[in-house]
């Protein structure tokens, strides 16, 4: 006897019908018995397509409910540093890693600044934190925000950042954006002069300097300096750096354990904009061990105006 062909058959793909599935489950609460009804499968298919979705991708789980003990630690950390806002992810447990739970977390908070109405120019860094980020976002109409690089994009050897977002937030938000096609450093004095006289580098940093906000990671500067690791300094400089007091870096330039930006050769030649500029406001995503000492140092010196952290670098944060 010939199976018989249903109407979710003919009208849904295998993966639509498991993105249906999915949602009529985790969103609209329906047990398998109910969801076989309504899609005129059988409760085993609708086992299969649930787990098919959930390994595809197609499910991210977030929690709205507000949890005390962060809430609280969100409140001490604008008391304590003076920021304008605060938002703590739940820590996942001991051992694993921050940056999983910051990304799902910060992306709704992301997603909510893109769905103001009133236009806004929103600078953006770069870096493995807000990758992760902007990856874990749902598709949004920015459109009427502008998108502007604020540092280089370019690594020594001529190949692009690994890391770079705008145009994959470009690509979620459907904004307007602006990369500085350039590299994070110029190797002299007169390399940065010929850079910035770029037209299209001219323009691309003076939006920037005049963004609303500035979204950004922060790097540390022990052996593993993201920008010693990517060879955007070298071993030498390295070493002067922390001789000077490096401890932290925004956008490439450099801090001291005051978040104060060093008076350094290095910072000199950093071609992208140094937060924050004017009236902008400077919203910092980081989080875990590593990030500690460069945080603590620019809450210090008022780098940034917002934090997003996870629970146990807020504690940490706040503990003298």
């Amino acid at each position: 006897m010939a199976k018989q062909t249903t109407e979710a058959d003919n009208e849904l793909s295998p993966r639509d019908l498991a993105a249906r599935a999915a949602w009529l489950s985790f969103v609209g609460g329906l047990t398998q018995d109910q969801i076989a009804a309504e899609l005129g499968i059988s409760r085993q298919r609708v086992q299969r397509l649930v787990a098919r979705a959930s390994a595809e991708g197609l499910v991210r789980v977030r929690i709205d409910h507000p949890i005390a003990d962060c809430l609280t630690l969100e409140r001490q950390l604008k008391a304590r540093f003076g920021l304008q806002s605060a938002w703590v992810a739940p820590s996942l447990g001991e051992g694993s890693e921050p940056l999983t739970g910051i990304a799902s977390f910060a992306a709704p908070v992301l997603e909510r600044l893109f769905l103001g109405e009133k236009p806004r120019t929103i600078g953006l860094g770069t870096g493995r934190t807000l990758r992760m980020v902007i990856e874990h976002m749902q598709p949004v109409d920015g459109s009427r925000h502008k998108l502007v690089s604020l540092i280089g994009n370019v690594a020594p050897d001529g190949s692009a950042s690994f890391f770079e977002v705008i145009m994959r937030l470009a690509e979620k938000v459907g904004a307007p954006h602006y990369q500085m096609a350039i590299p994070v450093a110029a190797r002299t004095a007169s390399e940065l002069e010929l850079f910035r006289s770029l037209p299209h580098v001219h323009a691309a940093r003076t939006l920037a300097s005049s963004a609303d906000l500035a979204i950004v990671g922060i790097g540390q500067m022990d052996d593993n300096a993201p920008l010693l690791v990517d060879g955007f300094i070298t071993r030498e400089d390295h070493a002067e750096l922390k001789a000077a007091g490096a401890v932290g870096e925004m956008l490439g330039h450099i801090f001291n354990g005051d978040g104060v930006y060093l008076d350094h050769p290095v910072n000199h030649r950093m071609v992208g904009v140094r937060v924050p500029t004017r009236s902008m406001s400077v919203l910092c995503v980081a989080g875990g061990t590593s990030k500690l000492l460069p945080l603590k140092a620019a809450l210090t010196g008022k780098l940034m105006h917002g934090l997003i952290t996870d629970e146990t670098t807020a504690r940490k944060l706040l503990k003298d």
